[in-house]
């Protein structure tokens, strides 16, 4: 176990699992966190780890969003600095060759949704409430708010969420496609090792793969994007993974994990 001030960094299995743990500022970012996330996603970028869980300690937040404290004496300039490391940092995330799955518990608003964003899959308890409230401050969403969630739910109800700051439970967020599954609180630490086994468990170059075609196919043409998966999906068939799987397949045997070659 890796542990900073704020972020805590343990693996499991073949997972990474990165916790925000500020609680009593309810994990707000600030430049601290920031930093060490940062730090934290190198240190899963250069490991073994098929995927990475990241979540927030206690059960109040996932993350209430940047420290208002912080961000209040801010120049314009100070803001474009803090805007845009935001964003490298959760670019960091999001470009991650592994999956990356947000565990969301209580509030998840302002960065910490955007935080939530830029992961791969976004799973949620019942007690999970999700907005931006920015436009309340005189602000807008600053690391990445305005460009993932249109993309991710549509722009009419993105529009909506920052437009009017309106906090949406977890049901709604399923519904609108914000999260991927909603679940008892109380199973939180079995569905986290449940996702964390199911995805390590499938061939990780492949997965990779999978993340690497949709990643880049999502700023080509069409044709651009299907030529861009056929090279992907062939050079998957010069490893020892594909043969192992689909020996598996056609003999009806069970084989005894994939390793990544």
């Amino acid at each position: 176990m890796t542990t900073a001030e704020f972020v805590r960094l343990e693996w499991e299995d073949r997972a990474a699992i990165l916790t925000i743990d500020r609680t009593e500022a309810l994990n707000a970012l600030n430049l601290s966190v920031l930093s060490e996330l940062s730090e934290a996603l190198d240190a899963v970028a250069q490991s073994p780890a098929r995927c990475l869980i990241l979540t927030g300690a206690g059960e109040r937040a996932f993350v209430a969003g940047a420290d208002v404290a912080e961000m209040r004496p801010f120049s314009k300039e100070d803001a474009l600095a803090f805007g845009r490391f935001g964003n490298q940092v959760f670019q960091k995330l999001n470009q991650l060759p592994i999956p990356v799955i947000a565990v969301i518990n209580g509030f998840c608003l302002g960065g910490g949704l955007e935080l939530a964003l830029a992961c791969d899959l976004r799973i949620a308890t019942d007690r999970s409430v999700f907005s931006f409230p920015e436009t309340g401050l005189g602000i807008i969403p600053g690391f990445g708010g305005t460009v993932r969630l249109p993309r991710l739910i549509g722009e009419g109800a993105a529009l909506e969420m920052i437009y009017t700051g309106r906090r949406i439970k977890a049901e709604e967020a399923l519904r609108l496609g914000l999260v991927n599954d909603v679940f008892s609180a109380d199973d939180l630490t079995e569905k986290i090792g449940e996702w964390g086994r199911l995805i390590s468990s499938r061939a990780p170059l492949a997965v990779r793969a999978a993340k690497a075609s949709i990643r880049t196919g999502g700023n080509m043409t069409l044709d651009d994007a299907l030529e861009n998966e056929s090279v992907i999906f062939s050079a998957l068939f010069d490893t020892n993974d594909q043969k192992k799987g689909m020996d598996a397949l056609l003999t009806k045997t069970p084989h005894d994990g994939f390793t990544g070659e």
